[in-house]
């Protein structure tokens, strides 16, 4: 990776899917939480090569066992390495990218930039469902086989008029539908409860 940061900043834009700033932004903020302590019983792995397998994996989809080749470590490290990386970018930016509006105003601008961009008045997000194939989950029977006929998760998702995320939820089992995933996720129910602070009901423009 210092090679080819050093030689080839195409081929590192092209391999990493990001420049090397923005490398070095992500492992600045996630560096420290996915640093572990020297013990006698061996070396760990530096953080700025686990966020590297990381984020390739992300950006391929290569498999583990794939990977192992290539960079030199073994196909299980890498199994418990890339969740604990995606964990520690979480933590560390998914307030900060990702924040749900909490007051009336918040969700007001939302609405102003639906009617602004798209002219849908009075709308505060558009939901839908992503099915992420995975593997068939042990002792799960169909609660995950889908109407597409493969095993997945459901990704559930608010995002604003710039297609910008607001709330997710992942991990709905691939047999539920839309209908079930919404009456089921905390959106809904913070919803119902007022807990989210929407705005009061207002007349549609030139409606009487």
């Amino acid at each position: 990776m210092v090679e080819l940061r050093r030689e080839d900043q195409r081929a590192f834009i092209n391999f990493m899917r990001m420049p090397p700033e923005m490398f070095d932004e992500i492992f600045a903020r996630v560096g420290p939480r996915i640093t572990k302590q020297r013990n006698n019983y061996r070396l760990p792995i530096e953080p700025g090569m686990k966020l590297a397998i990381a984020m390739r994996h992300l950006v391929s989809g290569s498999k583990y066992r794939g990977m192992r080749f290539g960079w030199r470590v073994p196909h299980n490290t890498i199994s418990l390495l890339v969740p604990e990386v995606f964990r520690a970018v979480i933590d560390e930016y998914a307030d900060k990218v990702m924040p749900l509006p909490t007051t009336a105003s918040d969700w007001t601008r939302i609405a102003d930039g639906f009617m602004d961009r798209w002219n849908f008045p009075h709308t505060l997000g558009a939901s839908d469902c992503k099915h992420i194939a995975c593997k068939f989950p042990p002792r799960s029977g169909s609660t995950y086989f889908n109407y597409k006929k493969y095993f997945s998760v459901v990704l559930l998702a608010l995002v604003d008029s710039d297609y910008n995320f607001v709330w997710a939820d992942i991990g709905g089992r691939g047999a539920a539908s839309d209908a079930q995933m919404w009456n089921e996720s905390d959106l809904k129910a913070a919803a119902e409860n007022g807990d989210l602070d929407l705005p009061e009901p207002e007349a549609l423009s030139h409606d009487s």
